[in-house]
This record gives C-alpha cells, sequence and structure tokens, in this order.
C-alpha cells in the first residue's frame, strides 16, 4: 500500500508540472477593448517617481557648454545626471532647487526650467528626458519577460516586440494581449499583427507600465518535442517502477 501511495505521488506531482505557464487568461467571450492605434495620443506628462535626465547648456561664446556636467558630480553616471520626481511633484534640481514638474509635458518643463535658469545663465537651452517609461513583455512559452525602456512619446508594437528579442516559433502572432491602467481594474487590448487585415482593428501603440502578453502556438511536432517528451518519459518510467512493484 506504501508503495501505491508513493507511486500516486509521484504522478501527482508531474501531473502539476504539465499545468502550462500561463498569464492573464480571458474566458473565450471577453469583449477586448476597442483599439486607440486610430486616437492621436498626446505628449508624455510627468508623473510622480519618474526619473529625468537633465542637461543644461549655455551660450559660453562661439560654444554650448553643458553646465550639468561641470557643476554636478555627484548623482553622474554613464547616461547622464538623473533626478527623481517626487511624490508632490517638485524635482530638486542644481541652482534653482526644487520646482514642480508634475502635470507637464515634457516641452512644457523644458520651457520652465529655461526661464527659471535664464537668471543664473546666458541664454540657456534645456534638454530632459523622462528614462523611467518602461513597458513589460511576456511569453508564454518559456516563461520569458523582459523590461523595455520606451525612448519616445508614441512606442509602437513592433518596436516593443524588436526591443524585446521578437517573436519566437511558437508565439501566437494573432493572439496579442496589452493590459493597461489601473492592475486592480485593467484595460484589456488585443493586438493580431499575423495579418494586414488584423493590424486594422489592432492596438498598435505602447504606452507606459503597459504589459504586452504573447500566448504561444507554433509548430505542434516541435513543441511536443520540447515540451511533452520529457513527461513521457518520466512517465514511462514510473510505468516501469509500478511493474516492478507488482512482481
Amino acid at each position: 500500500m506504501n508503495k501505491i501511495f508513493f507511486l500516486a505521488a509521484l504522478i501527482s506531482m508531474s501531473s502539476c508540472s504539465l499545468v502550462p505557464n500561463r498569464m492573464f487568461n480571458t474566458p473565450k467571450d471577453y469583449v477586448f477593448a476597442k483599439d486607440t492605434s486610430t486616437v492621436p495620443g498626446g505628449p508624455y506628462i510627468i508623473q510622480s517617481e519618474d526619473k529625468m535626465e537633465l542637461h543644461i547648456f549655455s551660450n559660453d561664446g562661439f560654444k554650448l557648454v553643458d553646465i550639468t556636467q561641470s557643476t554636478i558630480s555627484q548623482t553622474a553616471n554613464s547616461e547622464g545626471i538623473q533626478y527623481i520626481v517626487e511624490q508632490n511633484g517638485e524635482v530638486k534640481m542644481p541652482v534653482i532647487g526644487r520646482i514642480n514638474l508634475k502635470g507637464l509635458n515634457i516641452r512644457e518643463a523644458e520651457s520652465l526650467l529655461q526661464e527659471k535658469y535664464s537668471k543664473y545663465y546666458r541664454d540657456p537651452f534645456v534638454l530632459l528626458r523622462v528614462v523611467s517609461r518602461r513597458a513589460y513583455v511576456f511569453f508564454s512559452h518559456g516563461g520569458k519577460g523582459t523590461v523595455i525602456q520606451l525612448q519616445n512619446d508614441h512606442t509602437s508594437l513592433f518596436e516593443a516586440l524588436a526591443l524585446a528579442g521578437g517573436l519566437s516559433e511558437f508565439s501566437k502572432a494573432f493572439h496579442i494581449r496589452i493590459v493597461r491602467g489601473d492592475y486592480k481594474n485593467p484595460m484589456v487590448y488585443r493586438a493580431d499583427i499575423s495579418s494586414i487585415e488584423g493590424l486594422k482593428t489592432s492596438e498598435l501603440e505602447v504606452y507606459p507600465n503597459d504589459i504586452i502578453y504573447i500566448d504561444a502556438a507554433g509548430n505542434i511536432s516541435r513543441r511536443l518535442s520540447t515540451d511533452i517528451l520529457p513527461y513521457l518519459s518520466l512517465i514511462t518510467s514510473l510505468l516501469v517502477l509500478l511493474a516492478f512493484f507488482k512482481k
């Protein structure tokens, strides 16, 4: 009896491992959110916890001098100096101190900073870039996940997938889900990039904090060899053990 119980436990554990590693499952009759690909998206609005890279140039005769590189060094890194938007919307900047940038787009923030720095430097020119805009790409097959940086206000789904390494032979190009907004009550969009017709009704723009999930499909024989045959080998071994115990 103990031998049979031990064998049953092994089979139970192996069957649990056969459950596919899937995320964000939706019922068959789920109504996906309407695509926004035809709606012109506005510029990115600065939010709390954003990390920004700042460069301030001053006209010094015949050349522009980046004063941020010469005045502040303790927070400098290979990508430049980064500043964090605090919860109250303020950012601690060199020379001018704290200034509220939350709720402004990048151009508005640059104009405001240029105005503030004009009191201290001749013809200042400000470049501001939010470096913490991210999206998350997950692949069902293999459980691979990638965090990608969104460099532009308008990042396409194709650019996001390319940054994540592209689709594999198992990826369902016709059933890509994009989870957006409040994670407790998200909007879920669907994209079909397997055909030209599918593009017409697909969500093709990626926003900061989007979760892109690609279901698995592809070559059935290849998936059998990579995913199922190892478990068949395990079951075969268990059956051999069972036959041995019955002797």
